[in-house]
């Protein structure tokens, strides 16, 4: 518009309020045309005259140092302030650290006991000197130092414009930063869309995502990859944020996947730029919760260590129903069932079954187990010590149990069986090699105890003490089998064969007794889940696991209790703290 003359009201910088009017510009082309009238705002005029504006006069370092001199009392937060600077440069303006937030940092973490101002004006020259815009309170602070002085005279706009539009872009020296650009181009929205779904997918595996964000550390790229691909959602999100926006998608299509605004994701950013991923992922937890309550949680305690009954109710624990009622009517406070439930929770309290525990009854129950430690630890070359019980009777029928079964298979075993025969095993294990000794029976009775301490004198001939130890029932502990064993005792040295004696447990501890564990092993292994068709099929069976466990320990010779066999519930040896009882011991029927 060459030759154009040009009226404008106001040729200073606006003050004060006057950044708020309406500016008029009338514009004449020629004498024949109407004039053009053009109405700015007050922060268009301001741009335009910072645009116009000749650069700043840089002044020397004394100078500088001199105008700008640092007080005392910031000077030993000088570097903390800086590094918050430094990290505010990433991030747009808009989600900039104020200079209040920054104050209340210093005195909260860090002891700080100054002012505000101190603080402002390092902040102030400290983002000047980074190339930080600086806000529009701070712009219009440090032009109210310096006088005022028109910035386009008459000859100016009486001027006309230059000819390349372009020039006056070198008049302005400053840095302009609006927002923290990606590195990378921005990708369109569909492709950043189907990058961060593969993700939340499983679909990119960690290497390919590794070689993506090479930047990122190691460990910080796993726990975010977790937390991406199996996280909740608010981890989800912080863990994605930081994925996409390091790859350098820009903040638009990951706000709009994610629908989080803006100030999220930036937050998130920092976050993890100040404090990897521990700070990421930090939640402080809510003081104002009633689970945090102490009152609540004394209300609620106090409540379980009294019954129900107390209280009205026909029960004998407590439901959360009624324990939400009754603390409503004593503390006239809603309390949920959530909130009574996470106060459980977190002092521990959890559900437990009673637990049937086999226990003894017998007066001389230390003299006995004292009794037999010692015969133990006694217990020479040609000595052996056997553990004797019964197994059975059981029947020979279809036996349940626990397997594996094929999907939508349905394992089940008629009520209602015919037997087949039943079965009595009779054994004694010698714990120093761990041997089973068995015959089957047709009944429980003193004659069988007979059979087998007659048997066991022959077998261990070469010996000369047998110790025999078995519960407290009648057939164990009948006179006839004590004068029995007098009387082969008697001959033993003519006869050249050991001497049996006996060392019986306590009454009702049949949980002491070491072969109950083999006899667990056993029925786990052989009986349960068995449908034998009839009772020497049973018996072969059970021969063929003893005979393959007493083969065992032959070939590796160890004392009852350092392997165990098959599924033994407990190591085969005698200890005062063990339940060789199995508890299942009448499943299955």
């Amino acid at each position: 518009m060459k030759g154009s003359n040009w009226r404008e009201k106001m040729f200073t910088r606006p003050k004060g309020n006057q950044r708020r009017r309406i500016h008029a510009v009338h514009i004449t082309q020629s004498r024949t045309m109407p004039p053009i009238q053009i109405v700015l705002s007050g922060p268009t005029v301001q741009k335009i005259l910072d645009l116009f504006s000749p650069p700043t006069a840089v002044l020397p370092s004394h100078e500088h140092t001199e105008v700008h001199r640092l007080r005392p009392t910031l000077r030993p937060w000088i570097g903390i302030i800086d590094q918050i600077i430094k990290e505010d440069s990433l991030v747009p303006k808009r989600y900039r650290t104020t200079v209040m937030q920054i104050l209340k940092r210093l005195r909260e973490e860090h002891g700080f006991n100054g002012g505000y101002t101190v603080v402002q004006e390092y902040v102030r020259r400290a983002r000047g000197e980074s190339g930080q815009s600086p806000s529009r309170r701070s712009r219009n602070i440090r032009k109210k130092s310096s006088p005022v002085q028109p910035l386009i005279s008459a000859s100016a706009v009486a001027s006309p414009l230059p000819k390349t539009s372009t020039e006056h872009l070198t008049l302005s020296s400053r840095p302009l930063r609006l927002s923290l650009q990606p590195r990378k181009p921005s990708s369109s929205e569909e492709a950043v869309f189907g990058w961060m779904q593969s993700i939340v997918q499983g679909a990119m595996p960690l290497e390919s995502l590794a070689t993506e964000l090479h930047e990122l550390p190691e460990k910080e790229l796993k726990v975010l990859f977790l937390a991406a691909t199996k996280g909740e959602r608010p981890a989800r999100n912080r863990a994605l944020v930081v994925l996409a926006y390091a790859r350098g998608i820009n903040s638009s299509p990951i706000c709009s996947f994610l629908q989080i605004s803006k100030g999220s994701l930036f937050r998130y950013w920092r976050d993890f730029q100040q404090g990897g991923t521990e700070k990421l992922f930090f939640r402080k937890p809510r003081s104002d919760k009633k689970a945090c309550i102490p009152a609540i949680q004394n209300a609620v305690f106090s409540l379980l260590h009294s019954p129900p009954s107390a209280h009205g109710f026909n029960r004998t624990t407590w439901r959360l129903a009624d324990m939400k009622a009754v603390l409503g009517e004593e503390h006239n406070d809603a309390i949920s069932c959530d909130v009574i439930r996470e106060i459980i929770v977190n002092a521990g309290w959890k559900w437990r079954l009673a637990r049937r525990v086999l226990t003894s009854n017998d007066p001389e129950y230390r003299e006995k187990v004292d009794r037999i430690k010692k015969t133990l630890a006694e217990l020479g070359k040609d000595e052996a010590f056997f553990s004797v019980d019964e197994y059975g009777p059981f029947a020979i029928k279809k036996k349940g149990g626990l397997k594996r079964v094929a999907p939508g298979e349905q394992y089940v075993v008629p009520q209602w069986q015919k037997s087949k025969g039943y079965l009595i095993l009779t054994a004694a294990l010698e714990l120093s090699a761990n041997q089973l000794t068995h015959f089957y029976s047709r009944r429980k009775n003193t004659g069988e105890m007979i059979t087998l301490a007659d048997t066991l004198r022959a077998n261990y001939r070469g010996y000369r003490t047998l110790y025999l130890s078995w519960d407290a029932a009648s057939w164990h502990i009948s006179k006839e089998l004590a004068e029995h064993l007098e009387e082969i005792n008697l001959t033993a040295e003519t006869d050249g064969a050991p001497i049996i004696k006996t060392r019986p447990l306590p009454a009702g501890a049949q949980f002491l007794n070491v072969i109950e564990s083999v006899f667990s092993g056993m029925a786990r292994a052989v009986i349960h889940n068995s449908d034998y068709s009839s009772v020497m099929a049973a018996t072969e069976a059970i021969d063929r696991y003893i005979e393959k466990r007493n083969a065992h320990f032959r070939q590796h010779p160890q004392r009852a209790g350092k392997k165990i066999w098959g599924q033994e519930r407990v190591p085969s040896y005698f200890a005062e703290e063990h339940n060789c009882k199995d508890p299942m011991y009448m499943f299955p029927q």
